[in-house]
C-alpha cells in the first residue's frame, strides 16, 4: 500500500494531466478548424498552438516522470532513465516560458499605437516575425535544456520510498555551475520579459481609458488592451507560482508531505491546465466556443 502523501500526489497529478490534454487539445483543435475553414491562422493563434503542443507534451513527461519515482523508483533514479527523463522535462518548460514571451510580444505590437518608426515596422511585419520567434525560442530551449545531459552529478546516497518500502539509492542531480546560466537564459530572462511586456500594455491600457465610441463605451481596440492585459497578467502570475515552486522544490527548503511542499506541488501540477484556461478566456474565439460546448453538455 503506497503512503498516503503519494497516493494523493498520484490522483492530484492524474487527475490534471486529464485536465490539461483535454483543455489544450481543445484550444488545438478549435484553432485548426478554424484554419481549415478561414485558410489562414493569425500569429496568436500559431503562437498559442506551439504552446499548447509544449503544454502537453510538458504534462504528460511530469505524469511518467513522478509516477515512475513513485512507483518503481529503483529503475526511476538509474543514471540512463534518470537523465533522459529529466532533459525531457526540462525543454517543454524551457519551450512554454520563451512562447510565452512571443506571445506577450505579439499581443503588444497587435494593441499598441505605435509612433516610434521601428514600432510600426514591427507591426507591419509581425505575422512573418512569429515564425521566426517560435524557430529562436526552440532553439534557445534546446540549446540550454539539452546540455543538462552532460552535467550530472551524484549526491550523497537518500531514502526513497517506493511501494512502502524504504530503498537506499543514490540520486543524479544537476550541477550548479548549469543550473544557474541556464536557468538565466531560459526561466529569468524570459519572465523579465513577460513583466515588461505586460507593463507596457498596462501603461497603454491606462494612456488611452479614454478611447470609447459615442455610445460611451469601449472602443474594439481598448477591449482588446484590456484583454491582453489581463491575459497577460494571469500568465504572468502563473509563471511566477510556478518558478518559484519549482525553485522551493528543488532546493527542498520544504520536507515531503508538508503543507509547504504540498502547495508547490498543486501548483506545478496544475500550471499546465491553468494557463490553458487563462489562454480560452482571453480569447473571444475560444471562450464563445467552449460556452456553446458547455451548454451543449
Amino acid at each position: 500500500m503506497l503512503p498516503a502523501f503519494i497516493l494523493v500526489s498520484m490522483i492530484v497529478l492524474g487527475v490534471s494531466t486529464v485536465m490539461a490534454v483535454f483543455t489544450n487539445s481543445f484550444i488545438i483543435a478549435v484553432n485548426l478548424i478554424d484554419k481549415a475553414v478561414s485558410k489562414s491562422l493569425s500569429p496568436s493563434d500559431l503562437i498559442v498552438i506551439t504552446l499548447c503542443v509544449s503544454n502537453i507534451f510538458f504534462q504528460l513527461i511530469m505524469l511518467i516522470n513522478d509516477y515512475m519515482s513513485f512507483v518503481c523508483g529503483d529503475i526511476y533514479f538509474q543514471d540512463e532513465v534518470y537523465i533522459i527523463s529529466t532533459v525531457l522535462l526540462i525543454l517543454p518548460i524551457y519551450c512554454s516560458f520563451w512562447f510565452t514571451v512571443c506571445l506577450s510580444v505579439n499581443y503588444y505590437l497587435q494593441i499598441v499605437i505605435a509612433t516610434h518608426p521601428l514600432l510600426i515596422r514591427l507591426k507591419l511585419a509581425v505575422a512573418r516575425l512569429v515564425p521566426q520567434l517560435i524557430l529562436a525560442s526552440l532553439f534557445i530551449s534546446f540549446a540550454t535544456g539539452l546540455p543538462a545531459a552532460w552535467n550530472f552529478h551524484h549526491d550523497s546516497p537518500s531514502v526513497n520510498i517506493s511501494m512502502n518500502e524504504s530503498v537506499e539509492i543514490s540520486v543524479p542531480s544537476l550541477n550548479v555551475v548549469y543550473l544557474l546560466p541556464s536557468n538565466l537564459i531560459s526561466c529569468s530572462i524570459p519572465l523579465i520579459l513577460v513583466a515588461i511586456t505586460n507593463g507596457l500594455i498596462i501603461k497603454s491600457l491606462v494612456a488611452h481609458n479614454s478611447d470609447k465610441n459615442t455610445k460611451g463605451e469601449l472602443s474594439a481596440r481598448a477591449e482588446g488592451r484590456v484583454r491582453a492585459a489581463r491575459t497577460i497578467s494571469c500568465l504572468l502570475f502563473l509563471y511566477i507560482s510556478f518558478y518559484i515552486s519549482e525553485i522551493l522544490v528543488f532546493i527542498e527548503i520544504f520536507p515531503q508531505s508538508s503543507p509547504g511542499f504540498c502547495t508547490c506541488l498543486m501548483i506545478i501540477y496544475g500550471y499546465s491546465p491553468a494557463q490553458s484556461i487563462v489562454l480560452i478566456f482571453g480569447s473571444p474565439k475560444l471562450k464563445q466556443v467552449s460556452l456553446s460546448l458547455v451548454r451543449c453538455v
